[in-house]
């Protein structure tokens, strides 16, 4: 493997098993493998911040093919009698995050972005020196603090404008450690109707999960929202049959509200369990903050 870490390197180099890693303008690592993308920045001495990235790197190497060995029984809801080994730390990793939730319909597929962060983030931290690190899944973001540290983060209220509306600081005495957000408009399917669910954890696949959770409750019965068998918009998807969202048309405000309510209502129950310490919820203008989550609002003076 090339050495990791020359802030000018002009172009990417190529790691194991066909993934790619490359240095980004603002000298964050960008690593790509199918469909992971990750964004993966430092904070610390120059001696710690490469040393962070060539681990990065490392850890980074054979992820993919080792979860596509499991990717059959992942894209399965849990089987309380499977008793086989996973193939991997990340795979295993899906599994905790999605284990609470047992008497929901879920596959650990629901926290694979999350887990894939969380899996890089462990690699690379505690380094000596670095202060700071996050890795960052397509939105999907573990955070690692050192004492006195803090991250402050852009909170979109809508995946299809994808605009921040809002920013979000977490402190390293939080004890938050991943942050995710979902929605029927971003990269994976839902079955609700929310424009974002953003939630905060002790773990990027503990929030990932719980965001897919939530968004999919936050929903209601109205006849303009357009649904399809997700499994005609992909064959190879974890849900199947089920009707997943692909248009969301401007609602009464009792409709919103009554999606709000069932969003909220789920999420109350993850704090209740301490699944997670806190979410947002968008739709069509209106939120619902649920626990400890301190948000911002970007246009307040």
């Amino acid at each position: 493997m090339k050495t990791a870490v020359q802030a000018t390197a002009p172009q990417p180099w190529q790691l194991a098993d066909g993934a790619t890693a490359a240095f980004l303008p603002n000298g964050a690592l960008h690593l790509d493998h199918g469909p992971i993308h990750l964004v993966i920045s430092a904070d610390g001495s120059r001696a710690a911040v490469e040393a962070a990235y060539g681990k990065a790197c490392r850890a980074f190497e054979g992820l993919l093919g080792a979860l596509a060995q499991d990717l059959l029984r992942l894209r399965k809801p849990l089987d309380g009698d499977e008793q086989s080994a996973w193939s991997s730390r990340t795979a295993e990793r899906m599994v905790g995050a999605v284990t609470p939730f047992e008497n929901t319909f879920v596959t650990p597929m629901a926290a694979v972005a999350g887990s894939v962060a969380d899996e890089i983030a462990d690699a690379i931290w505690p380094t000596p020196g670095l202060t700071r690190a996050f890795v960052n899944n397509g939105g999907d973001i573990a955070l690692r603090l050192a004492n006195e540290q803090s991250f402050t983060l852009g909170v979109v209220e809508s995946l299809a404008h994808g605009q921040p509306t809002s920013k979000l600081t977490v402190s390293w005495q939080d004890g938050i450690q991943g942050i995710a957000t979902s929605g029927w408009s971003g990269h994976s399917f839902s079955l609700g109707i929310a424009d974002a669910v953003t939630v905060v954890a002790a773990s990027a696949a503990a929030a990932d999960a719980a965001a897919t959770l939530i968004a999919n409750a936050v929903d209601c019965d109205h006849a303009a929202i357009r649904r399809r068998s997700a499994q005609d918009m992909d064959p190879d998807n974890d849900l199947g049959p089920r009707l997943v969202t692909i248009e969301v048309p401007p609602l009464p405000l009792a409709s919103v509200e009554e999606a709000l309510d069932r969003g909220a209502r789920c999420t109350t129950e993850m704090l209740a369990q301490d699944l997670i310490a806190g979410a947002l919820l968008c739709l069509q203008g209106e939120t619902r903050t649920v626990g400890t989550i301190a948000i911002i609002d970007m246009s307040a003076p």
